[in-house]
């Protein structure tokens, strides 16, 4: 079982896809109370194996999925971020293009989730093909939704919704959008 290669880099990251193993690497790198905390908890490493299989098929299937940071001077994950479909199924605008990152807590503040989003837009919009893609959070977690604003995406109350899943501080899900057009302006 051999590592899959990257496909995506930056200045100080490399994008590659997941892989075989790496549900225990994210299990012991990820999964912790903080990083883990607006979005219902730390999973059981089953709940992230199953992720990943998702992610695996989605990126067998559309080309696209979510991706490990692996950072290129020291060569550790350091966390993952990439695209999927949404799949809440509370949520009214199932199957758009959801964009998403997670970080460890020992690279917060170092600019990690913003350098590897701007690769992922580009990644979105340019070979995916996707018209527009949405991110999801709550008020609560100040940090994501800031950045999606850094990112230029706009802010969609009206594809807010209460996930009875997350404890009342992160209710509602919140949305935001960003088009081709508006990331093509932007740049």
């Amino acid at each position: 079982m051999s590592t899959p290669e990257p496909i995506l880099e930056t200045e100080r990251l490399l994008l590659r896809p997941i892989g075989p193993g790496d549900a225990e690497l994210q299990f012991r790198t990820l999964n912790t109370p903080t990083i883990m905390g607006h979005l219902g908890g730390p999973l059981t490493l089953e709940a992230i194996a199953e992720k990943h299989a998702k992610s695996s098929d989605l990126f067998a299937r559309e080309g696209f999925s979510f991706l490990f940071m692996i950072e290129k001077a020291s060569g550790e994950m350091v966390g993952h971020c990439g695209i999927k479909q949404v799949d809440n199924p509370l949520a009214q605008n199932q199957g758009d293009h959801e964009i998403g990152w997670l970080v460890r807590e020992d690279r917060w503040r170092r600019g990690y989730a913003e350098e590897a989003m701007h690769a992922v837009l580009d990644w979105a919009f340019t070979r995916v093909g996707a018209p527009h893609v949405v991110a999801l959070t709550s008020h609560a977690n100040i940090g994501s939704w800031k950045l999606m604003e850094k990112l230029g995406m706009v802010r969609r109350e009206d594809l807010d919704f209460s996930d009875p899943a997350y404890p009342a501080e992160d209710n509602p899900t919140i949305q935001y959008s960003l088009t081709q057009e508006q990331w093509e302006s932007a740049k």
